[in-house]
């Protein structure tokens, strides 16, 4: 299939899953189902819908099970192809792989679950002129204790029970110029947080998408037990499953 110059993503589909055993004993994580449907054609679907048709999906263990059922996109109008890693190449040194990529494309996890409008992300990244941007939720952690703050004398100054902390995370969804590979040897292993703190410390700039869209990271059992639930209700899911 031929894909005029556009919206291109790349999946990031290689892990080996080691959170959600013993589903990822004999299946990817990218292929664990929610509902009736794999992790990875949930986000195929989504990312179809905000206008992305050129996807190159990077794999690495059980390879042969992802490109055999998401074979070449044309039954979701898109374009797939694929790279594989020989060895763990990590989130951003798997980029490396990739052949023909456009000045910007957008990076997604293979083993997310969300609401974000990815079309929105990639137009403002194209807009800002900065050299990556990175989705950003909030998220807030209860702890179940009563925090104490000590001084050099452990003499305690604070006593807080049960405080809330909220706070910002990556999404695994980012937007990349394509000029920031030259940051990565072939070959190299590298992680995408060290790749952004390598175009930081190199001057370029990278922007913080906020957004309130719902986020899960399927790799947590308890996030992929909480995305069961909503792919139960056909309302919670229809915000999820495009078509």
């Amino acid at each position: 299939m031929t894909v005029r110059r556009g919206r291109q993503a790349v999946i990031l589909a290689g892990g080996k899953g080691t959170r959600l055993r013993p589903f990822t004993a004999t299946l990817p994580k990218p292929l664990v189902p929610v509902g009736d449907h794999p992790i990875i054609e949930i986000v195929l679907r989504q990312l179809r819908h905000f206008g992305f048709r050129d996807v190159v999906i990077s794999t690495g263990h059980l390879a042969e099970l992802i490109e055999a059922y998401c074979g070449d996109g044309r039954r979701w109008g898109m374009s797939i192809r694929y790279v594989r890693e020989d060895k763990p190449l990590g989130t951003a040194g798997a980029l490396k792989l990739v052949r023909r990529l456009q000045p910007h494309f957008l990076t997604v996890n293979g083993d997310l679950l969300t609401t974000l409008d990815f079309g929105r992300l990639f137009e403002q990244h194209r807009r800002s002129g900065a050299a990556a941007t990175i989705g950003v939720c909030e998220r807030r952690t209860l702890v179940d204790f009563g925090v104490l703050q000590l001084d050099a004398d452990d003499d305690v100054q604070g006593y807080v029970e049960k405080p809330s902390y909220r706070y910002l995370v990556s999404m695994g969804v980012n937007v990349f110029d394509r000029n920031c590979l030259s940051l990565i040897r072939a070959g190299e292993a590298v992680g995408i947080p060290d790749f952004v703190a390598r175009i930081l410390a190199g001057g370029g700039r990278v922007a913080g998408f906020r957004n309130s869209a719902d986020w899960l990271d399927i790799g947590r059992p308890s996030d992929y037990e909480l995305a069961q639930d909503i792919f139960a209700s056909p309302r919670r899911r229809a915000r999820y499953l495009r078509a």
